[in-house]
C-alpha cells in the first residue's frame, strides 16, 4: 500500500521537491502537500477508509487545523462503515497564544474514546498537542493516525500508530540546511504562517 499512495501522490503533484520550510521549523528538500491529494473526494474517502482500517474502532476522531481536517472526517466516516460507530469528528485550532484548543462549540466528556489523525507527521508536535489536550479532559486516546510519515517511523506519541506510508525523509535545522547554506529560496507551504 505505501507505493500506491505515493503513486497517489506523485499523480496529484503533491510529492514536492525544492527547498521547504515545514511546520516544525525544520527543512527540508521533500514536501508532501496533502491537500492535493485530499482535494479529490474519492481519494480522501479511500485513504480515510485505508487508514481507518488500521486503527481502533472509538466514537471521537480528533484532528488538528488545518492539515488534518479532511482526513480526520474521512476517517470518521470510515468509522460507521468499518466499525457500525457513529463517530463525531471535532478539530482543534490554535488560539492567539498558539496553544491548541477546542472552539466553536466543540466538548469533551470525561471516559469518552478518540483516535487523533493527521495528514503528515514530521516530529508529531502537533499531534502530541491534541493527544495533551484530550488527555486533560478526561478522554482515552486509543491511537493516532496519518497519511504520511516522515520520521521514518521514529516520533513516539506514547499511543499507538499507524501511517498509510512511511518515509525516510532528511530534515534540517535553518542553521544546518544545506539549501539555505546555497541561498535557496525557502518556500512554506503548510498552514501555519512563517
Amino acid at each position: 500500500m505505501p507505493d500506491s499512495v505515493l503513486q497517489l501522490f506523485r499523480q496529484t503533484q503533491a510529492y514536492l521537491k525544492g527547498h521547504f520550510r515545514l511546520t516544525s521549523g525544520l527543512h527540508s528538500s521533500e514536501y508532501l502537500q496533502c491537500a492535493l491529494v485530499l482535494q479529490h473526494p474519492e481519494h480522501a474517502g479511500r485513504l480515510g477508509r485505508e487508514l481507518a482500517a488500521k486503527l481502533p474502532p472509538s466514537n471521537l476522531v480528533v484532528s488538528p487545523a488545518v492539515g488534518g481536517l479532511i482526513i480526520g472526517h474521512e476517517v470518521a466516516r470510515a468509522q460507521k462503515q468499518l466499525h457500525k460507530l457513529d463517530a463525531c469528528f471535532l478539530f482543534t485550532e490554535r488560539d492567539a497564544e498558539g496553544k491548541m484548543t477546542l472552539r466553536r462549540g466543540f466538548s469533551l466528556t470525561p471516559g469518552e474514546t478518540a483516535i487523533v489523525i493527521e495528514d503528515v507527521i514530521t516530529t508529531g508536535g502537533s499531534t502530541r498537542e491534541v493527544i495533551q489536550l484530550l488527555t486533560a479532559a478526561g478522554v482515552n486516546v486509543l491511537a493516532a493516525g496519518s497519511v504520511i510519515d516522515r520520521s521514518g517511523g521514529r516520533v513516539d506519541l506514547g499511543v499507538p500508530r499507524a501511517a498509510l506510508a512511511t518515509l525516510e525523509v532528511i530534515a534540517y535545522s535553518a542553521d544546518d540546511c544545506p539549501m539555505c547554506k546555497q541561498g535557496i529560496p525557502v518556500v512554506k507551504p503548510g498552514s501555519r504562517p512563517s
